[in-house]
């Protein structure tokens, strides 16, 4: 049964990419020109009532996501009201679990998000290192 939970953990773990964000609230973030909002699990012990902290979890990226901003990333937009507020590029790094992913993980999904930073959609704060 352990064995079974462990294949379960692996195969969920390539499936999916995290990253720790900050958003205005109110709004929608929207991540690689994907045409529905991202969802935020929002820790209210550290929101606010014009922030949001949390965390977003989706399907990593493809190489056409790679670099740091300005020029590279995973490109975002934030929506409030129906209206674009913010737009740019999220830092992006390589999947180890992709290389591991057979057949097409190292080629369609390699990139995700950044997993030791917050990514500031507010004070445009990415620390890439």
């Amino acid at each position: 049964m352990r064995f079974i939970n462990l294949i379960l953990a692996v195969l969920l773990a390539g499936c999916s990419t995290t990253g720790n964000f900050k958003v205005p609230k109110g709004a929608n973030l929207y991540i690689y020109k994907r045409p529905i909002p991202v969802v935020i699990n929002v820790d209210e012990s550290i929101s606010t009532d014009e922030v949001i902290v949390g965390t977003v979890t989706s399907k990593p990226f493809f190489w056409t996501a790679s670099g740091r901003p300005p020029g590279g990333g995973i490109p975002y937009k934030i929506e409030k009201n129906g209206e674009m507020i913010k737009d740019g590029k999220l830092c992006s790094k390589f999947r180890v679990v992709s290389i591991f992913w057979p057949p097409f993980a190292l080629i369609y999904w390699p990139l995700g998000y950044h997993p030791d930073i917050t990514y500031d959609l507010v004070n445009d704060v990415q620390n890439c290192d």
